[in-house]
Parts: structure tokens; sequence; C-alpha cells
């Protein structure tokens, strides 16, 4: 980790205080869904879900059921609330990523939300022969804990220190992983240091930046539309996310 990703400071008590705003970008994604029709129809591959810190799998349903529509064969994590790396949690997950590539035998996708996206790293280091991409929204990867304000939570639900890493799962968290990579952050996050939800871009990496909350990711429409047009790419295709013609107008460049 950089020095640079140690000083990160986490958001402003402002910041926390507008994430009340996820129930209005609730609205506003229920509001969309006709103009969400329009986003790319996918191939049926199976993609995994990953929730966020205390969060389950019914915080991620309306994405599932997004993704569903658009043909994907989509998975929870099932494994109730994410507590952390509790015992059983890793092999649950590695498990899981088994099970829904042997059973359709394709590729997964992860798509992690927070904490979720971390998951979603780690698994694919640890298994690219059957992880397709990887989709993060606003997880804190290449910073440090405390450059959140929901450190103190995991270390009260975990039992574990949050600075732990776990040279067993994935190895380094800001370490890329070895598939296509899509980073999704916000500026105004006011959980997570936007700083330390970026991706270095590569071949095979990105970052896609959004104006939303940090609790209303996993249904912000701009959020929502830009996983379906990720997940849509044929595999072994990848290109990075075009923001020309209407899309600059929702998407801000993240190289700003």
């Amino acid at each position: 980790m950089t020095a640079a990703a140690q000083t990160l400071a986490p958001p402003s008590r402002t910041l926390m205080f507008l994430e009340g705003r996820a129930l209005h970008e609730f609205g506003a994604f229920l509001g969309a869904l006709p103009l969400l029709s329009l986003a790319p129809r996918g191939d049926g591959h199976p993609v995994l879900v990953l929730p966020g810190l205390v969060a389950s799998d019914t915080s991620t349903r309306p994405l599932r059921s997004f993704l569903h529509s658009k043909g994907y064969a989509v998975s929870g994590w099932r494994q109730g609330r994410n507590f952390g790396l509790r015992e059983g949690v890793q092999h649950g997950m590695v498990d899981l990523v088994h099970e829904l590539s042997d059973k359709h035998s394709r590729k997964v996708s992860l798509v992690g939300w927070s904490l979720g996206g971390l998951y979603a790293r780690q698994l694919a280091k640890m298994m690219p022969d059957r992880v397709r991409s990887v989709i993060t929204l606003g997880s804190p990867f290449a910073g440090s804990p405390q450059s959140t304000n929901a450190w103190r939570v995991y270390e009260f639900v975990s039992g574990k220190s949050a600075s732990d890493e776990d040279p067993r799962f994935g190895g380094t968290l800001a370490e890329t992983p070895p598939v296509p990579t899509t980073a999704i952050f916000s500026r105004t996050d006011g959980v997570c240091a936007w700083q330390g939800c970026m991706e270095t871009p590569s071949a095979l990496s990105e970052n896609i930046e959004v104006e939303s909350s940090h609790c209303g990711m996993g249904h912000h429409p701009a959020v929502v539309y830009a996983v379906a047009d990720r997940l849509a790419q044929a595999e072994g295709a990848w290109k990075p996310f075009d923001r020309s013609g209407w899309r600059s107008l929702v998407y801000p460049d993240p190289n700003r």
C-alpha cells in the first residue's frame, strides 16, 4: 500500500449524513426501470452478487432481480448477513463459485458491493479459471481500513482486526485480479474514501464514476446500467466502458 493510501481520510460527517439519500435512489431505480430495460441483455452466464458489511442477500435483491430479467443466472451469496470472514465464510463462497461454474458449465462473473467487492476480488485471484469478470461497487481495496467510516463496525461484528489480511484468501487486497475488472465508485460516498475504491487502469481494468451514495449504490440507476453493460460483453472480448454520447452526461470522467 502506498503512503498516500495509508493516509487517506474517511469521508466527512456531512457525506455520512447524506447517506440518507439512498432511499431516494431506490425510488429513482424504480422510476428508471423503463429506461433501464434498454440496457443490453446478457448471454445467460452465472453471476454471483455479494452484499456489503452487515447486509444480506435482501440488500442485493433489486440488482439481482434486474440482472435476472436480463437473462443472467443470478445468485445471492446464501450466507445470511455479512459479518466479515468468520469461520466457514471463505469456504462457503469458494464452494458456491464452484457450484455455479459446474452447474452452468460457464465462468462466473462476481459483483460485490463494498466489503462484498473485496471478497469478489480475492475469489477471482484464487480461481481465475472459474471467474469471468469482477465488478466492485464502492469497495475500499486500495486504501487502509481507517479510510472508511465502517472499520470499527467491521471489528465489532467480525471479532477481527480490520487491518488483518489472510494470505490464503487471494493475497494483497490492492492487487488487481487477473480477469477483467471494473471498479465503480462515487466521490460523494459517505462510508469509504473514494480514492481507495479506484482501480489502476490497464488493458483489463477500469474505473467508472457515478454520483451516488454508498448505501444506495446497489440500486442506483446509473450503477445498475453500468453493471449490466459490463456483464453483457462477450467473454474474451472485454473493452473499457464507453462514456461517449449521452453517457458522458451521466458518468463523470473518473480521471478528471
